[in-house]
């Protein structure tokens, strides 16, 4: 899986809950995460990390988090700026 890192301004919960709140591509490029619409782990190989489902704009994009770090698939690298 080719996977393409981005930065992501996230909130951190006591829980120890994520939520994005804005992507940033590596050419500073950047997107408001208007809503998280699912979180979900992996169902064996499907994928790694943990992978949230958000809106950004009126387009549904899924990102993944490993750790500390932020992904995305080439399938997502489209999106209009706002």
């Amino acid at each position: 899986m080719n996977r393409m890192f981005v930065d992501v301004e996230c909130s951190c919960f006591a829980d120890g809950s994520v939520r994005p709140l804005r992507l940033t591509w590596p050419d500073g490029r950047s997107w408001k995460i208007t809503r998280t619409l699912h979180i979900s782990e992996p169902a064996e190989d499907e994928f790694e990390g943990i992978r949230y489902t958000v809106l950004i704009g009126s387009a549904e994009r899924n990102i993944y988090r490993v750790g500390s770090s932020w992904y995305v698939e080439p399938t997502n690298v489209e999106v209009d700026s706002s």
